[in-house]
């Protein structure tokens, strides 16, 4: 493996350590580094991350993995933290809509954090079907120290995920049943054949990609959302799902029920960010309306 240093300057507002108080964070050394740790896609080569912001704003990262996965890392890294997007224009959804506005100011315009792929989601999906949220990180988490790959950074032990060879390798493992162990096969497999691949779902029609994640084994329409949006990434796009719409009129009608045209027009406010608006509802609902459940 090797060690490669690079400066980044987001564009746009960007706080790390803000970003890193939402989305179950990433864990953080004593001097601040945010720390990730996973595989890169493509090659599955295991790879560390290192993150820091300096007081001008930019981005330091420490990458270590090996030579033919450091660009991939380093697209994997920016990603998960929706800095591969450009967000100059992010403050202006909020002087078009000055209830986007509030909640931009309230949560200091935070941009969606990812799984650092849609092979990672596809899996965490699998595995959390019908468990508790914690249950899912929990076995999440066994799984990458049993299977994946562990760093230390200062004193920080931190585990990569498994490489689909791996999860096809597994036969049982505590807390999955055997459907679950099976359908893992398959996402494993949907990786390795290119259909998890970001770069290419991204270029996909938001219904073509919906309709080939489908096809992977045990990933129905809710999962397909998911792995989209919060796997491979959009900024663009708006879920269709019972929390958006109840954020959605909590907080543009007090709780009325809002016509396919009024909310047609409130989202259209948010063009060309329209996902990141909806994680800012999302926050607000959670944290105002449902006592941060």
């Amino acid at each position: 493996m090797t060690t490669t240093t690079m400066a980044f300057t987001p564009k746009g507002p960007f706080d790390l350590q803000n970003q890193n108080s939402y989305f179950n964070s990433w864990p953080a050394t004593t001097d601040g580094r945010i720390v990730m740790a996973f595989p890169a896609e493509g090659t599955w080569e295991p790879a560390l991350v290192t993150l820091r912001q300096t007081a001008t704003d930019t981005l330091t990262l420490e990458m270590q993995t090996g030579v033919s996965s450091k660009d991939q890392v380093r697209r994997q890294a920016l990603a998960a933290l929706s800095l591969d997007e450009d967000g100059t224009g992010w403050p202006e959804v909020g002087r078009r809509d000055p209830i986007m506005g509030r909640l931009q100011d309230q949560f200091r315009y935070v941009r969606p954090s990812l799984f650092h792929s849609p092979y990672e989601a596809a899996a965490a999906f699998i595995i959390g079907h019908r468990i508790s949220i914690a249950q899912g990180r929990r076995i999440r988490a066994a799984l990458a120290e049993a299977i994946g790959t562990s760093f230390e950074v200062d004193g920080l032990k931190v585990s990569s995920f498994p490489s689909p060879q791996s999860l096809l390798d597994l036969r049982e493992f505590k807390g999955l049943s055997e459907i679950k162990v099976s359908r893992l096969h398959g996402v494993a497999e949907a990786a390795r054949s290119g259909l998890l691949d970001r770069d290419s779902l991204r270029a996909l029609d938001e219904r073509e990609a919906l309709e080939q994640l489908r096809g992977i084994p045990g990933i129905g329409p809710f999962f397909a959302q998911g792995i989209l949006h919060r796997g491979a990434g959009t900024v663009d796009a708006l879920t269709a799902d019972r929390l958006t719409s109840e954020a959605l009129q909590r907080a543009y009608s007090d709780g009325a029920p809002l016509s396919d045209h009024e909310t047609e027009t409130i989202t259209g406010r948010w063009t060309p960010y329209r996902m990141w608006a909806v994680v800012q509802l999302h926050l607000w609902y959670r944290q105002t309306i449902k006592g941060g459940d």
